[in-house]
């Protein structure tokens, strides 16, 4: 069975929901999550830089990310496993400024996200995960930055339950240490 690319708009301007392309026959599968020519044939200019991974544990919760300079639209599958993706528009000048959508994507439904510039990034884990990144500018260390995952002003609803609840969280020291939505707003005024 033959499934196309399919390329859906959502409530964040510029944040689409893709379907990759794959082909199953008795041997497995074979899928194609980027084609240049098929993208900007959807009207969608995304010039590939840079590609890495994340493997990552159940519990497992990546805090809103972003870079403040050389910002890195991106497009982000799930290549095994399970993860709660949320992207939130920190675009000033957006009317969903502040708006936050969740999706999940699986190995299995090879639903991708693209993530447009002036967007922060996270994710829950829910079952052991790879996820992959096809970044139209490269990362910059110096510019990478954040917002609590928790942060009562933007209230991603995580689904918390689950991964076994709160105590069950996996994050990093860098993601304990991010800055609140408010400080955000203070030092950059959004994007």
């Amino acid at each position: 069975m033959i499934q196309q690319f399919e390329f859906e708009k959502t409530s964040i301007p510029d944040l689409m929901e893709i379907t990759s392309f794959n082909a199953d026959d008795v041997r497995g599968c074979f899928t194609k999550d980027y084609s240049k020519e098929v993208f900007e044939a959807n009207g969608i200019k995304h010039d590939l830089q840079e590609v890495f991974y994340t493997t990552s544990h159940k519990g497992v919760i990546r805090a809103i990310h972003f870079q403040r300079v050389k910002q890195q639209p991106k497009l982000v599958r799930c290549i095994s496993g399970h993860v709660w993706d949320v992207v939130v528009d920190l675009r000033k000048n957006s009317s969903t400024f502040k708006k936050w959508l969740s999706f999940e994507l699986t190995g299995d439904n090879r639903k991708e996200i693209l993530i447009p510039a002036g967007c922060g990034h996270g994710y829950l884990v829910i079952e052991p995960s790879i996820v992959s990144y096809k970044c139209s500018e490269k990362f910059y260390g110096e510019y990478d930055d954040g917002i609590l995952w928790n942060d009562p002003e933007l209230g991603v609803e995580w689904p918390l339950d689950r991964v076994g609840g709160a105590k069950k969280l996996i994050l990093a020291e860098k993601d304990k240490g991010l800055q609140s939505f408010k400080a955000f707003m203070e030092t950059y005024g959004g994007f």
